[in-house]
């Protein structure tokens, strides 16, 4: 497995794992790619720094010490931590939420107007689909990661 930060046309960047290269491409080309935060799906390649080692010889440096009231510094590590705990409270959210694949358009609207009861559901739909939703008042969001159907997951 090997992980790409990638980056889509709104300056988003986000991490993913492919098999390789190859698959990243191959994905890429057949516009198999979105970006979990905005939805756009030309994603390219983000620059990457490099995870080099240190030497076996070298000493590490302690780290300076920073004032308590500094905010956390956006490493790495910390935007990972804060990427897992999304995901953990979307996990959590849709415990609660009914899945309605692509009805998802059809059933937002039939709440949002009083022809059924209001409940939380999740689902798929166009970004057109989503756009044309958000322009009627009907309170929707984009889910921040991808959610795979109930019915494909092994």
């Amino acid at each position: 497995m090997i992980v790409f930060d990638l980056r889509c046309r709104q300056a988003h960047v986000f991490e993913a794992w492919f098999g390789s290269t190859t698959a990243f491409e191959d994905q890429q080309a057949r516009g198999l790619l979105a970006c979990p935060i905005c939805g756009d799906d030309e994603i390219v390649k983000a620059v990457m720094a490099p995870n080099v080692g240190a030497k076996g010889n070298s000493r590490s440096v302690p780290a300076p010490n920073v004032e308590a009231a500094a905010p956390p510094a956006l490493t790495p590590e910390t935007m990972k931590a804060a990427l897992h705990a999304l995901a953990q409270a979307q996990a959590q959210a849709l415990e609660k939420s009914e899945w309605v694949g692509r009805a998802f358009a059809d059933r937002a609207r039939a709440m949002h107007v009083g022809e059924t009861a209001a409940t939380p559901i999740h689902g798929e739909t166009t970004l057109a689909e989503a756009k044309a939703l958000v322009e009627e008042g009907v309170p929707v969001a984009a889910l921040p990661f991808p959610v795979i159907p109930p019915d494909t997951v092994n």
